[in-house]
């Protein structure tokens, strides 16, 4: 049996219907009431699992404080810690105690740093450099979880995705397909960064390999799908799924950065110009796992969902 907390989430509604089309058995988690699910509530360092974790084998965390554009908490690095840290490592150590076998963590690609050169994607082996107070918290909660598993026997599987994208996207990436759709023009064709996503359904497909892979036990993973994309290539195969002639015209990046820090939005310019891969030939070694959806696959599915949701005349 398999505990999946964030159940209700993006990546964990991706994962329990692929939980339901293998038939492997679970227990979902949900904060309220809803039939068929465990309720949890608000979680904290001092929720009791008990029901919860009877006859579980291996635990899958999802549920998580999730970074956040403009985050209003007086105390954001307390506000993280108390879920992302506190709330997880008192889930293991109940799972522990009952006779769990393996805890699979989704962490995040933020534990890493924000950015790379491009060409030097991040590996599982290098030393984190969290750049704001989420990274951070998922990284002390690695720690702690790695420390948890060497005291008690078991088995901790950690995995850091970047940028995940796929049917019913919120956020930054939906925004990209209003504007590609709206047919607004954009000053990125000059852009030659280079970024890692991961299609949810190739992250769940991996975090199910994690669950009962022997090669993946204590082990770190980063995961994408395999191919990395320009912000313009991006853009273009969002326009290309919609049918709609994609309007990019080229601007110096360094003028489009110098032009968001004077409007207050440096940091958002970065993370959009700037590049961010991640080299999963670990992953694929460890565990035989290898993506079973091309990225030009997830787009189209993420795109047809996106003009599903979202239909006008």
């Amino acid at each position: 049996m398999i505990l999946v907390t964030g159940a209700t989430g993006f990546v964990g509604q991706a994962l329990c219907e692929e939980l339901d089309r293998r038939q492997i058995a679970y227990l979902p988690t949900s904060r309220a009431p809803r039939k068929g699910f465990h309720m949890s509530g608000e979680i904290d360092g001092t929720t009791d699992w008990a029901s919860g974790l009877i006859g579980v084998t291996t635990v899958v965390h999802l549920a998580a404080r999730v970074h956040v554009m403009n985050d209003v908490a007086t105390d954001p690095l307390a506000a993280f810690r108390a879920v992302n840290v506190d709330a997880t490592l008192n889930l293991a150590r109940q799972a522990a105690a009952a006779g769990a076998r393996r805890f699979v963590f989704l962490s995040s690609i933020k534990v890493n740093g924000e950015s790379t050169n491009p060409g030097k994607p991040f590996t599982s082996h290098d030393i984190p450099q969290p750049g704001d107070p989420y990274g951070l918290s998922k990284w002390e909660a690695e720690r702690a979880l790695v420390q948890l598993g060497t005291q008690t026997g078991m088995e901790i599987v950690i995995i850091r995705p970047p940028l995940v994208y796929g049917p019913g996207v919120k956020a930054n990436f939906a925004s990209m397909m209003a504007w590609v759709r709206r047919g607004v023009p954009l000053p990125l064709g000059r852009v030659a960064n280079k970024r890692s996503l991961v299609f949810v359904k190739n992250l769940a497909d991996l975090i199910l390999v994690c669950a009962e892979s022997d090669g993946a036990a204590n082990r770190i993973f980063l995961v994408s799908d395999g191919r990395d994309l320009s912000i313009a290539e991006l853009l273009r195969k969002l326009a290309e799924g919609m049918g709609r002639p994609v309007r990019i015209f080229p601007i110096s990046p360094r003028l489009l950065e110098a032009v968001a820090r004077a409007a207050g939005k440096g940091a958002a310019a970065r993370r959009l110009l700037g590049s961010l891969q991640v080299d999963i030939s670990d992953t694929r070694s460890a565990t035989g796992w290898t993506p079973p959806y091309s990225v030009d696959e997830g787009l189209r599915q993420t795109v047809r969902a996106f003009l599903k949701d979202n239909p006008r005349a």
